[in-house]
């Protein structure tokens, strides 16, 4: 077996190495002041070093608060002020964007490595002769290694909620405080079959909730390497996998309809039969894109579904979502699922209700700066996050949407999620988003935001032509709009609220 490493672009660490400078980190942080309990904001793009941080913090007892590094100089002022993170680790080329919001705060530095600054089109020398501040790996080398790890406390996350202000979560748990390296473990061995030998990678921003705490698990995994792209670009990504020998991938339905996009002697000229697994989470997964992908890599994805405040929840495999299309899958880990009605009672099988769930395995959790809507959301002890679904008889759960975004135009409800499966299919669309706008006659119209792909000029007239016998006429956009990029929250959803505000301004109503 060969030695297991921790890796990007740049370099390439055995484990050995990278768990010697994150032990060093611990130290580091405990001297600064930064160490148990402690909340410290990190900004900063895929590399090791952001791996280093993570790690580092797990065994100083530190609490990350992980931000996005796309976040304006305000939002992450508000953010830090909520956590109250006195202490900052950042990309040194992202401070002068956000001094505004680092005022007053400890910062350290992190100089970009070469594919970072190309992938970003960073000037390295300017970011390295940047801001006079400590640099973490000076910091890392002055310091010997901690001889005893703190309990890990877990990451604190930001989600937005349908108002649009970040609410932060805390996990907490009744009774005796947990240590959350052994839930990673949990989710390492349980959830994504990690074994020594095995090797994860992912592309997705780490910052995210799923991609972080999947990563941390592989992080924890004794014997399994770890690579991380500094963005996705998927014939590279491609590329990685067969270098690498990668067995374990995290990977989103976006990512994986930019791959099928591929031409076709592109994705014939890698050989990828490493792959042992690959997990989805985070948005829905169309059932025709899932199956193109299991065509192509075979029986090898699973898909789960979770939440910020809950965890992961269901787990449903390749043979499970050929037989039962459409389905999340069945709670693991010991979860529970509640569907209920609007007054609060319980469904039966087949019956369409609001989501509730239960995940003892990662704790229970707090809202930083909004406890009523925590209050509020929890029935027979389950937590719902506002999504709509059903439950068969074999207790496989099937989501039909959010809650909030239904969209009701003359009397028929009408789910953006469907919509949104049909679009993704369209080569020139690279992302989008569906909504309700007012509409004077209906009670709402639908709008389509889109992204388009690169080297498509936007035509609104070829969408519709696309839609054309797809979808019933009443659920086909009104209205679309062309977005660069789409916005996105913390979680790395679409952050529809802000798609969606300028068209409900004015209209004297909410929905």
């Amino acid at each position: 077996m060969s030695e297991a490493f921790i890796a990007d672009a740049d370099q390439q660490l055995p484990r050995d190495v990278f768990n010697m400078r994150c032990a060093k980190g611990a130290s580091a942080l405990i001297a600064l002041g930064a160490g148990a309990d402690v909340p410290v904001a990190v900004i900063m793009r895929n590399d090791v070093t952001q791996l280093e941080v993570m790690r580092a913090a797990a065994l100083a007892g530190t609490v990350i608060v992980a931000l996005n590094w796309h976040g304006a100089a305000d939002e992450v002022k508000a953010i830090c002020d909520d956590s109250n993170a006195k202490f900052v680790i950042i990309h040194r080329d992202l401070i002068e964007g956000l001094r505004p919001a680092l005022s007053g705060r400890t910062v350290i530095g992190v100089t970009p490595g070469a594919s970072l600054c190309s992938a970003y089109a960073i000037d390295a020398d300017a970011a390295a002769a940047g801001e006079n501040c400590p640099e973490w790996a000076a910091l890392v080398d002055a310091q010997p290694p901690l001889a005893e790890r703190e309990m890990m406390r877990p990451l604190m996350r930001y989600t937005s909620g349908s108002t649009g202000a970040p609410k932060g979560v805390r996990r907490v748990g009744s009774g005796p405080r947990r240590d959350f390296e052994l839930v990673l473990s949990r989710v390492g061995t349980e959830m994504m079959q990690l074994k020594p030998g095995s090797r994860f990678f992912t592309a997705a921003p780490i910052y995210h909730s799923a991609s972080s705490t999947l990563t941390s698990a592989a992080l924890v995994s004794e014997g399994v390497s770890t690579f991380v792209a500094a963005k996705f670009d998927p014939e590279p990504f491609l590329a990685t996998i067969q270098a690498q020998r990668i067995t374990h991938i995290y990977l989103v339905p976006t990512m994986m309809s930019r791959l099928l996009k591929l031409p076709e002697e592109v994705k014939a000229r890698y050989e990828l039969s490493s792959i042992e697994y690959c997990v989805s989470t985070g948005s829905p997964w169309p059932h025709d894109l899932k199956v193109a992908m299991i065509d192509w890599w075979g029986p090898v994805f699973w898909e789960s579904y979770g939440a910020t405040e809950i965890g992961f929840m269901t787990m449903v495999s390749s043979q499970e979502s050929l037989a039962k299309p459409g389905t999340a899958g069945r709670m693991q880990m010991g979860g529970t699922l509640l569907i209920l009605d609007s007054d609060g009672n319980k469904l039966d099988a087949g019956e369409v209700g609001e989501i509730h769930a239960r995940m003892d395995a990662f704790g229970g959790f707090d809202y930083s700066n909004d406890p009523e809507s925590r209050q509020a959301a929890e029935k027979h002890g389950h937590f719902s996050v506002g999504d709509l679904g059903w439950l068969d008889e074999d207790g496989f759960l099937f989501i039909t949407d959010r809650k909030k975004d239904m969209i009701i135009s003359g009397g028929a409800n009408i789910f953006p999620a469907e919509i949104e499966a049909v679009l993704m299919r369209a080569p020139f669309i690279r992302d989008v988003a569906v909504f309700g706008a007012p509409d004077p006659e209906f009670g709402e119209q639908i709008v389509a935001a889109v992204e388009p792909s690169e080297g498509w000029t936007p035509n609104a007239d070829e969408v519709m032509e696309f839609l054309d016998g797809k979808l019933a006429r009443f659920k086909q956009p009104r209205i679309i709009d062309f977005h660069d990029a789409l916005p996105r929250e913390d979680s790395g959803k679409i952050f529809k609220p802000r798609l969606r505000g300028p068209y409900w301004a004015d209209a004297g109503r909410k929905i």
